[in-house]
């Protein structure tokens, strides 16, 4: 509701901008025509009173709030703003008695500041339009029936219905019902998704048919839309270098233009003393250099090149969190990738179980490990729930449970010690008739121990995303190193290293393995404008995404802990979106550069031809209100892109 009530705010104060120009602009062609035909042609000398009046109250309509500014700001101590050389310039015609072109130059400013605001509003609409996606109420299912409550009022395991062509308000568990639903908002997918009983569904997707019932597993702060929201809102908040250097050669390039229309104004009237009429063409030679010089085309659009460059991910379901992340997507050289979650699809399934131990069955050795694993949230221990459930799992009595980070479970189930987890578990604890499989060639091994005795291990193995080939071969493509770390054991890692054409491959690799692993690949980076991306989903890859370059997240059903730490996320977990946003991160660099070298090139050849006298006060005003409309809507391509390579 208050994003809704500053919208309105905002539309009525562009509604009373554009009514203040059309008439200002209205009196201008009055004194225009009263100045140029009534006066000058037919000699109607009292004429000249009305269009002076004319002229008046058009500047006054156009000029006093850019005045006003220009008074505060060098209160303020901001000496050489836009405001500022307007102001002057127009205020300088006037005193040498070029009425017209001081209201005409004044006019198109306040025009050319509407059209840049609405060019940015329309730049900004892919992004602000994500607010959408927050809806004002959810249906609460009550002992009573159905009610309407603000979702910031729902708690973690309530109940709620949402009917076909609402909006999810909360992350949840769907407990009755199916449906497709529409999720672009968030992943920027286009085709709808099926979902069912059991499914996890996020806040933001669109329920298209089915009624669903989903039981809530976040607050609403919490939840997907917000967290979505907060990180776009937050996203022009971290400048890029080149953004930072433009406000800085600004503040530097404007006293110097500046200075130098002063030496214009002065110098060679004073050195030609004796001609006649030098200092009034001088000083409107001096004004059409302040009118040209204000840095607004290269201020305003570079910015509003990476505004544009986060607001097209944001339509492809990339969530870049600053625009100084954009500037490092287009310098990424090498890409580590984490396995599970992120280039596979973390569902596992059993291939294989193998006991050593002749006091324990095929079916005890499951149950074991799946009881073991209960609480939790590793991709592998989802599946070994999944592909053991009995009644017995809502009523274990299971104590003292400890996962391990890159190592495993250990537990105390119905009085018994029991491990279960990867070799370095075993090792660790000193397993009895511990031994490596020999016969398991390409699955994550799930090794058990109970009371410190070896039982066996589970062969589970896992595939690959359907899109994770074509992520590494487009990165190929481009020259970008791919690499992977996994916690899995090397066999695992080799067999699905090899199936997608990585470069490099290190496995059976701890949470600060990861990170020493990264540190060398930032270490051997031998340009410095060369960064290193990593990939990944889980809890343990939160230290590697902080420590790297740029940590990218899968966003759908990666973890929070991964997420927060990520400086960019990708929705719908695909890995080949990767090399879009590294594409995107490339054309918006391009877009901002454009920006820069036309602003200024065209800049200086009408500074030239100003200082000489060939240009105009109008060639002046094309100088900057022009150039910088056609730099904001070279930004604003970016936002019309449709299909990224």
């Amino acid at each position: 509701m208050e994003h809704k009530e500053h919208t309105e705010h905002e539309n009525h104060e562009e509604e009373i901008s554009l009514k203040k120009i059309i008439l200002a602009a209205a009196l201008f062609a009055l004194g225009i025509f009263s100045e140029k035909i009534l006066w000058e042609t037919y000699g109607l000398l009292p004429l000249n009173i009305l269009f002076m009046a004319f002229y008046a109250v058009s500047y006054i309509l156009c000029g006093l709030g850019v005045i006003k500014e220009a008074v505060e700001n060098l209160v303020k101590g901001e000496f050489f703003g836009e405001e500022f050389l307007m102001a002057a310039a127009t205020i300088g015609a006037i005193f040498i008695g070029e009425y017209s072109e001081a209201v005409a130059v004044m006019i198109l400013f306040q025009l050319g500041e509407f059209l840049e605001e609405r060019a940015l509003d329309n730049s900004k609409k892919s992004i602000t339009n994500l607010m959408n996606i927050r809806p004002d109420t959810a249906t609460l299912k009550t002992e009573t029936g159905e009610k309407e409550v603000s979702p910031e009022q729902i708690e973690i395991g309530q109940i709620i219905i949402v009917k076909p062509g609402e909006r999810v308000p909360l992350d949840g568990k769907i407990i009755k019902g199916k449906s497709f639903v529409d999720t672009s908002a968030l992943t920027g997918e286009s085709v709808p998704r099926e979902i069912y009983e059991g499914d996890e569904i996020l806040s933001g997707f669109v329920n298209t048919t089915g009624v669903l019932e989903i039981e809530v597993t976040k607050v609403f702060s919490e939840s997907t839309v917000s967290r979505v929201l907060e990180m776009v809102e937050n996203a022009q908040g971290k400048k890029t270098k080149s953004e930072k250097f433009i406000r800085r050669f600004a503040k530097i390039y404007t006293p110097i233009v500046c200075l130098l229309a002063l030496c214009i104004a002065v110098i060679p009237p004073l050195v030609f003393a004796s001609e006649s009429g030098l200092w009034s063409k001088w000083i409107y030679r001096a004004l059409e250099l302040l009118v040209v010089s204000c840095p607004c085309a290269f201020v305003i659009s570079v910015p509003l090149s990476f505004f544009s460059g986060i607001g097209l991910a944001s339509k492809n379901g990339i969530l870049i969190k600053g625009s100084n992340y954009i500037e490092m997507l287009s310098h990424v050289k090498t890409v580590v990738f984490d396995k599970t979650g992120t280039l596979t699809k973390g569902v596992f399934e059993v291939s294989n179980v193998h006991l050593l131990n002749e006091n324990f069955s095929k079916e005890q050795l499951i149950e074991i490990a799946a009881h073991a694993e209960y609480y939790s949230g590793h991709p592998i221990s989802k599946s070994l729930k999944n592909i053991h459930h009995c009644e017995k799992c809502e009523t274990l009595e299971l104590e003292n449970a400890e996962e391990i980070s890159g190592h495993g479970i250990k537990c105390r189930l119905e009085g018994k010690t029991v491990l279960a987890g990867n070799s370095k578990l075993m090792k660790k604890e000193n397993v009895l008739n511990f031994s490596e499989c020999e016969q398991c060639k390409s699955g994550t091994i799930v090794h058990i121990a109970v009371d410190g005795i070896y039982a066996g291990h589970i062969e589970i193995s896992d595939k690959e995303k359907d899109d994770s080939k074509l992520a590494i071969d487009e990165l190929k493509k481009n020259k970008i190193k791919t690499v992977m770390l996994t916690g899995d054991g090397k066999n695992a890692g080799k067999a699905v290293a090899e199936k997608l054409g990585l470069d490099e491959v290190y496995a059976e690799l701890l949470p600060q393995d990861k990170v020493s692993k990264i540190e060398q690949f930032l270490a051997a980076v031998k340009n410095k404008k060369e960064r290193v991306a990593f990939a990944g989903d889980g809890i343990n890859d939160a230290p590697v995404l902080s420590r790297s370059d740029i940590g990218i997240a899968m966003g759908g059903l990666g973890s929070d802990a991964a997420i927060e730490a990520a400086d960019v996320v990708i929705m719908d977990d695909m890995p080949s979106k990767i090399p879009q946003a590294i594409s995107i991160a490339k054309k918006t660099m391009v877009n901002a550069l454009e920006n820069s070298v036309f602003a200024l090139t065209v800049k200086f050849a009408i500074i030239v031809c100003c200082t000489f006298g060939i240009a105009n006060m109008w060639m002046a005003v094309f100088g900057d209100v022009g150039v910088t409309l056609l730099a904001v809507l070279n930004s604003l391509r970016l936002l019309a892109v449709k299909k990224i390579k």
